[in-house]
This record gives C-alpha cells, sequence and structure tokens, in this order.
C-alpha cells in the first residue's frame, strides 16, 4: 500500500519553499510519495495573475522531475467546478481503488480553519492529516490538536511565497534563487508575471 500525501495549490509559480516541504515529507514522515494537486481556476474567479492550467502543471512537471517521490496531478482539471477537496478524495478513491492511501498535506495556518471546510468531519474520520508549521495568527482548534488523525511534521518553515515571486519579478528583481531552474527558464521563456 502506497501512502500518497496531496498537497494542493495553484503552484502560481511553484517554488523551492513547495519542494522542500514536500520533499522534508517524504524522507521524514510515512508518506511514500507527495502528489502536487494543482487547483484549475475557478470559472467564478478569473484572477488576472492566475496562469493557464496547463502552464502552472507544466511548472510542476518540470520542478519535480528529477524526485521521483514528487508527483504532478492535474486530477483536479476535470472536476465540476467550484469543486471541494471532500470531491477530490472521494474521485480518488474511484479512480485508485486499491495500492493506494491518500492523506492530505497542510500548513498550520490551513489547520485553523480547517473547520470550515465542507465535510472536514468526514475528511478526519477517512483520511490522516500531515500538517507543516507555518508562521500564522489564531490557534489551532482543541479538536485537531490531539487529534488521531493529525501529525505535525517538523518541517523547515518556508516563508516563501508565490505572490511575493510575482510581485517582484514584475518589479525587475531577481528572484531565481527562489525558484527551480526548469521552472525559472519556462516562466523567463513565457514571459510570465512580467
Amino acid at each position: 500500500m502506497k501512502k500518497v500525501g496531496l498537497y494542493f495549490g495553484t503552484f502560481n509559480p511553484i517554488h523551492i519553499g513547495h519542494l522542500v516541504i514536500s520533499n522534508h515529507m517524504v524522507e521524514f514522515s510515512e508518506l511514500d510519495e507527495v502528489w502536487f494537486v494543482v487547483t484549475p481556476q475557478s470559472p467564478f474567479k478569473t484572477k488576472k495573475t492566475l496562469l493557464d492550467n496547463h502552464h502552472r502543471y507544466q511548472m510542476v512537471l518540470e520542478a519535480t522531475e528529477d524526485y521521483p517521490k514528487l508527483k504532478p496531478s492535474n486530477i483536479e482539471f476535470n472536476l465540476p467546478q467550484p469543486n471541494y477537496t471532500i470531491n477530490t478524495l472521494v474521485h480518488l478513491a474511484e479512480k485508485y481503488p486499491t495500492g493506494h492511501q491518500f492523506c492530505l498535506i497542510m500548513g498550520e495556518d490551513n489547520l485553523k480553519g480547517f473547520h470550515k471546510w465542507k465535510n472536514y468531519k468526514a475528511i478526519l474520520e477517512d483520511y490522516e492529516i500531515y500538517v507543516y508549521p507555518r508562521i500564522s495568527k489564531g490557534e489551532i482548534d482543541h479538536q485537531f490538536k490531539e487529534h488521531p488523525s493529525v501529525h505535525r511534521v517538523n518541517a523547515p518553515i518556508m516563508e516563501i511565497s508565490s505572490t511575493f515571486i510575482r510581485r517582484e519579478h514584475k518589479n525587475g528583481k531577481n528572484v531565481r534563487p527562489l525558484l527551480p531552474f526548469a521552472v525559472w527558464k519556462y516562466m523567463d521563456e513565457m514571459n510570465f508575471y512580467r
């Protein structure tokens, strides 16, 4: 049985912080693989700064090429929008009925708001959650602190954001060290976020 951590995000663009956290998860927890689930652009929310799905997927593909335990996933591209995590989990369970045990990966900041998620109790009953540290305000709900399904992984705190990268790249700053080389090359060639 392969234990797969699902790391959801827009990855707009994927950066070294994402890679450091996901690699830490597969090397220092029970996870065998981490799948980067690229969140599609919601047809109801067109953000000018959000690149097309296929471009963001391509950057994740290129960023993870040298890491056999890290994989890109476009599983949500064909699900009805707006989509909820519970729907993706159900869909994955149908698509991979055997051999895979899916878990969620989330930052501590997301865990603080987890009680607002659709069907969060059902998710907690059926899935494990691997939490990495983030610097953020607010308290973690007591029901998650000692929950047997919630595992805190002492990963490095990465305070790099895609928003910062996009903004500073547009301002002409050199953001290359924050990106995997292949992602920088793709971004530069395609003239993204200028």
